[in-house]
């Protein structure tokens, strides 16, 4: 399986030894959902079982109690897990570039994203400042810093060794953070299969009435106790010709 390419910031230090080699994950998982189905999630992951136990489910679509027996409308519809690969074990191979310098504690001068990345390439530029020419620079939107990459080999390494440096910006200094920047790659990754175990996927669904009917048709089929059913947390119908993308993160409770 590829991974996509993801920035991270570690900060703070490592307590405990044992620790510095231990990445946590935590799964967000998307599953496509095809035409004509649907995924429920029960309160209690033992409904759940039970649904998927049964496999084959007759859902009741007239909303009248009152009707005749010939003139009530039924669906049959499938009830199978839901499984996905989960990573159980990541190894990655760290390199710390020669070339690029991680830069945090950046002020907040009421100026755009351009122009500090402006000022910072044009001060890191000098070699009288420890810097050299920029090759390139990148704002790292959800952490507030900022990679800058030079053309030499050799630059980023004093300026980490200096950690903190007085910066000129405009017609003030102020005192910035110089972090090494880290490359990873994937050394080895192993997945393990799981199956969510409050959701259940409904496959066979016809296309016979509108979404939000569907919806609610099911919702009142699987969360009653004489059914087998119980508590809906949440349900998501895709209709028939459509697709969808459901996605899974860490149960919590």
């Amino acid at each position: 399986s590829a991974l996509p390419e993801k920035k991270m910031i570690f900060k703070g230090l490592t307590v405990n030894k044992e620790d510095m080699n231990k990445l946590m994950l935590t799964p967000l998982i998307h599953y496509p959902l095809p035409g004509g189905s649907a995924l429920i999630t029960f309160e209690e992951a033992k409904v759940a079982q039970r649904i998927i136990e049964v496999r084959e489910h007759t859902v009741e679509l007239s909303c009248g109690e009152e009707l005749e027996e010939l003139d009530r409308c039924r669906v049959r519809v499938q009830a199978v897990p839901v499984e996905i690969l989960l990573p159980s074990a990541l190894e990655v191979r760290l390199t710390q570039s020669s070339r690029s310098i991680l830069v945090s504690d950046l002020p907040s001068l009421g100026i755009s994203k351009e122009a500090l990345l402006d000022k910072l390439e044009l001060f890191f530029s000098k070699k009288k400042n420890g810097g050299s020419e920029v090759e390139s620079r990148e704002f790292l939107d959800d952490s507030g810093q900022v990679v800058l990459t030079f053309t030499q080999d050799g630059v980023a390494e004093p300026l980490i060794e200096k950690g903190r440096i007085q910066v000129l910006i405009g017609k003030g200094k102020y005192e910035v953070k110089i972090s090494p920047c880290m490359s990873g790659d994937i050394a080895n990754l192993q997945l393990q299969p799981s199956c969510c175990p409050r959701t259940v996927l409904l496959l066979g669904i016809p296309d016979v009435l509108s979404e939000e009917s569907m919806r609610d048709a099911l919702e009142i089929h699987f969360q009653k106790a004489s059914r087998g059913g119980g508590e809906v947390d949440a349900l998501a119908y895709v209709p028939a010709g459509r697709t969808g993308v459901a996605v899974f993160v860490e149960d919590t409770g």
